[in-house]
């Protein structure tokens, strides 16, 4: 049985995960849990996420859930107070939430283009906007944007999503710069196709399986355990002078 790093920054750090309640979000807060750290997450997903706060209850501190639509900019900035009340100030942020729903450039309408806008970028901006006052005040902190290896890959059938993917590496570098003075570190965590139950329940097929097999490097399943390893070396003091990069986990398919 492996054994995995342990960051003792992490025990009793306030982290907020957005879309936390599954997938890749839901391997994020289970790992920083484990670490001892105080983690809000927020969701759409009620039932899902009520369920995980249930079953990390017993961490050393429970990790707290709140629906929030990411989408409402001021529902957003109140669930991230709350925990912020709960727990003190924000010191690391994973900006996770996104929705990778296939889509033809015809179907693309004025309305659906905001509305994927916003759940897979512009949230991201408002939550590190949120949170910019508790890192300053506390001397420092960690944002994560999540992006995709997808723009990357030149993958077609979703131009809405890997456009926004594609912007977070623009935010990420220019938050960097503007939050760099007051020791905010920001970088992209870029995962491949992570094989969450979504994945492969909508979008896996014989043909995927194939696709990967030629594009990765290491023939193996990359699953949220992987993504959320490498979150959490970001978001400790270990990855202190890490900031403005683009951290890939794709198995070595870029």
């Amino acid at each position: 049985m492996s054994e995995f790093a342990r960051y003792p920054s992490l025990v009793d750090r306030t982290v907020l995960v957005t879309g936390g309640a599954t997938g890749i979000g839901a391997s994020l807060v289970q790992e920083f849990a484990a670490q001892g750290a105080k983690v809000g997450f927020v969701d759409l997903q009620r039932e899902a996420g009520e369920k995980l706060a249930r079953e990390l209850a017993g961490s050393r501190h429970a990790p707290l859930f709140l629906q929030t639509d990411l989408t409402d900019t001021r529902a957003l900035e109140a669930a991230i107070g709350t925990v912020r009340e709960r727990f003190g100030p924000i010191r690391a942020l994973l900006n996770n939430a996104a929705n990778d729903q296939r889509h033809k450039i015809e179907e693309v309408t004025p309305e659906s283009w905001d509305a994927a806008i916003a759940v897979n970028l512009k949230h991201q901006f408002f939550a590190a906007r949120a949170v910019s006052g508790d890192m300053k005040q506390a001397g420092g902190g960690s944002i994560v944007n999540f992006g995709s290896v997808s723009w990357k890959l030149k993958q077609g059938g979703m131009p809405v999503y890997t456009t926004s993917k594609a912007a977070v590496q623009g935010l990420t570098r220019s938050l960097a710069r503007d939050f760099g003075p007051f020791n905010i570190r920001v970088n992209t965590l870029v995962p491949g196709w992570v094989m969450t139950e979504k994945q492969v329940r909508l979008w896996l097929t014989d043909e995927g399986r194939a696709e990967i097999k030629r594009g990765q490097c290491i023939d193996a399943p990359l699953l949220p355990e992987h993504i959320a390893r490498m979150a959490l070396f970001l978001a400790a003091d270990d990855s202190g002078m890490c900031t403005a990069q683009d951290f890939i986990v794709d198995g070595g398919w870029v």
